[in-house]
């Protein structure tokens, strides 16, 4: 299915559809900030393995992100410093992934990583469909890295290539082409290990 939503005004009945879908074990892309994203219900095992196996992600090894609609449960997800809560609040809603190390909330799937990868994206559409579902979202960029193409902007192309993949496609407008700029968190010792879009405040 593809679901039209305005990123200005989201309406309550579409947001509440994607959200039935998610709550399902379905799978959505949705833009965010910078580029359009696949994911999934962050504490639905099952729908993060499918994820995992579309993207050809080792969950073991590979960084995995959550999105969280604002910063008021974050220590259910991560460990975070006063430091790190500071410069996050500096910078989100906002372009960036902040690594921190996980805590015990998350599923043992997580749990053989040390790290994740937490973002509050500018973007009302996804920080909405956060806040309904009451979990966060586990969040991967639709390309590989490698693979940053023209037609990743464009919600109906990306309905024609991922649609028998996944559950639901949000058109939320074109979407960007910059990743967004990754921050390790996991000591206070900030350091950028990708600039993408946005500068950071520090």
């Amino acid at each position: 299915m593809l679901l039209k939503i305005y990123p200005e005004n989201p309406n309550r009945k579409e947001i509440d559809k994607v959200v039935e879908v998610l709550r399902e074990g379905g799978l959505v892309i949705y833009p965010t900030d910078t580029i359009y994203a696949i994911g999934c219900d962050a504490l639905n095992v099952r729908a993060v393995e499918k994820i995992c196996q579309i993207k050809g992600i080792n969950p073991q090894k590979s960084n995995l992100s959550i999105i969280c609609s604002d910063l008021s449960n974050l220590s259910e997800y991560a460990k975070v410093s006063n430091a790190a809560f500071k410069l996050m609040r500096k910078n989100l809603p906002g372009p960036f992934t902040f690594i921190l190390p996980t805590s015990s909330q998350l599923p043992k799937i997580y749990k053989n990583r040390k790290e994740v990868g937490i973002r509050v994206p500018d973007n009302l559409i996804v920080r909405e469909l956060v806040q309904e579902l009451g979990n966060p979202l586990l969040t991967t960029s639709v390309h590989d890295d490698d693979e940053i193409l023209e037609y990743i902007t464009d919600p109906e192309l990306i309905y024609e290539k991922y649609a028998h993949l996944v559950d639901l496609v949000i058109d939320g407008g074109y979407g960007g082409l910059e990743p967004s700029t990754v921050v390790d968190c996991t000591t206070d010792d900030f350091e950028i290990i990708r600039q993408g879009k946005g500068e950071l405040i520090l």
